[in-house]
């Protein structure tokens, strides 16, 4: 009788050592595949980026590129932040004060992509034209953006997105 008890206890115990073996096998081959899905090295280093405002100089814009998509900085004058400031939130079709748009009124940051088609509107360099509110202006069907970059005209139906960022330093920002 103790022979067929230790029988079935070598049995009982080589079916959970198989088991244990073939669960760990199967996670060894499935690990790959689950850990491909994970974004890539080149697109986490994209996932934040840090530019410092100080090298714009007041009145100019430049433009950097975050996750794949234009983002303007724009310096703007006194002149301009009090034309944003002084519209009235009924006139406009997306309404948002300009100082919930902005961390400091002089350093606006905008993701510049009409909110219409996905286009990306004109007014970055001093030539483009800025449309009828000295923002942005896209010409593929007429949207024009505030220098808050609020939509004022067309058919965009949303101002431009304000990206997620912080400051990190007096005049560095981090996107993202």
């Amino acid at each position: 009788m103790a022979d067929t008890h230790q029988g079935e206890t070598r049995r009982d115990f080589l079916y959970v050592a198989t088991a244990t073996v073939g669960a760990v096998g199967a996670a060894c081959v499935a690990w790959p595949f689950i850990d491909q899905m994970n974004p890539a090295a080149d697109v986490l280093a994209l996932a934040t980026i840090e530019f410092d405002t100080a090298t714009v100089a007041e009145g100019m814009a430049v433009t950097v590129k975050w996750r794949g998509k234009p983002v303007f900085v724009r310096h703007r004058t006194a002149a301009e932040i009090e034309e944003a400031a002084a519209v009235p939130l009924s006139d406009l079709p997306d309404p948002q004060a300009d100082a919930a748009r902005a961390l400091k009124p002089e350093v606006l940051v905008l993701v510049g992509v009409c909110t219409h088609l996905g286009c990306v509107p004109l007014g970055q360099k001093p030539a483009d034209p800025k449309g009828e509110f000295g923002g942005w202006f896209c010409p593929c069907h007429g949207s024009h953006y505030d220098t808050s970059g609020r939509i004022r005209k067309g058919p965009a139906p949303r101002n431009l997105e304000i990206p997620a960022y912080e400051y990190v330093s007096d005049s560095v920002v981090r996107i993202g």
